[in-house]
């Protein structure tokens, strides 16, 4: 598996990620290794999870199997912290509940320090440098190597990654962790731009569209699906447009073209996008990893890439695209 810089720092990472928001619920530990191990035998590294992936379980699991099923040497470890919903402030962003929830995951974990950080949202209720204070005393005592963002708007981004750029010796945003599809292109109107500018390595969760791009719902939804859960039905539905249809019936088509499937063509096209480090891929089994690892190797003609780029063109206008008359 190729190997990405992330962001413009000197830690290189394999160009998929992997995602354990299903360990502990939908995964358990024995398939969940068996993902680990495939994964680095593959050449993967980056393995992604967060503090409120099934209430810490997610990360327990992870520990353990950096104990026993992987060196922990082979594995640049990335976790989160703040989930702030509506007026929930268990999760938040203030200096209080950040260091001590870095210390929790390090304990869950079993490691004295993870390869990068991640903020898992903004939260509008406390000051954006308290929240930058305590990344950078989480850089200063060894408790992390980096630091990231997730799902951060274009202009939450710019003003977290500015900040600290502006104040030599604090610590510099390198990732930032969006949902980013052929069926949700919202990022390229402002945060793959403020990205590639700020040297900020973009890591897409979701990359296959909720499941949809592999084409298993396009005629009806499976009973043994995510679609048909009571938990993910709303999550995959949002998907389930005409829209969307029209952009899953062009990847199926891609996919009978070059001789291959749906996922490897929807994969490779996130993988492939403008200031992309490495999609996060998720899967209930090691049997559904295997086909995000044999995508690999898969690469786009461009008269594919365009074709998908067509279908798939989000609405930009004005500010973005600029004015649309001369002044």
């Amino acid at each position: 598996m190729k190997q990405r810089r992330l962001g413009t720092t000197g830690l290189y990472v394999s160009h998929l990620a992997l995602g354990t928001m299903s360990w502990g619920r939908e995964t358990d530990e024995d398939d969940a290794a068996d993902q680990l191990t495939a994964y680095v035998d593959a050449g993967g590294t980056l393995v992604d999870t967060a503090d409120v992936y099934t209430d810490g379980e997610s990360e327990r699991i992870l520990g353990r199997l950096l104990h026993g099923a992987v060196p922990r040497e082979e594995v640049v470890v990335a976790t989160k912290a703040v989930m702030v919903r509506n007026a929930d402030r268990d999760r938040n962003a203030s200096r209080h509940h950040l260091l001590a929830a870095l210390d929790a995951s390090l304990g869950r974990l079993g490691l004295d320090h993870v390869d990068l950080w991640q903020m898992h949202a903004w939260d509008p209720r406390t000051p954006l440098e308290e929240t930058l204070a305590a990344l950078d005393t989480a850089v200063s005592s060894g408790r992390t190597r980096y630091v990231g963002i997730s799902n951060y708007s274009g202009w939450q981004t710019a003003k977290a990654a500015a900040s600290q750029r502006a104040n030599p010796g604090r610590a510099p945003i390198v990732s930032t962790q969006m949902e980013y599809s052929l069926l949700q292109r919202g990022i390229e109107r402002e945060v793959i731009p403020a990205a590639i500018n700020l040297g900020i390595g973009v890591l897409p969760w979701s990359p296959l569209g909720r499941g949809v791009l592999t084409g298993k719902y396009q005629t009806g939804t499976p009973m043994d699906s995510r679609g048909a859960s009571e938990g993910y039905s709303r999550f995959i539905s949002a998907y389930l447009d005409e829209r969307s249809s029209r952009v899953v019936g062009a990847v199926m088509t891609a996919a009978d073209g070059l001789g291959v499937s749906p996922l490897a063509i929807a994969l490779a096209w996130v993988r492939d996008r403008p200031g992309v480090t490495a999609p996060v891929v998720g899967a209930r089994s090691a049997g559904q990893l295997k086909g995000s690892l044999d995508a690999d190797a898969t690469v786009l003609p461009e008269e594919i890439r365009t074709a998908l780029d067509d279908v798939s063109t989000p609405d930009i206008s004005y500010p973005e695209a600029g004015p649309s008359i001369g002044r």
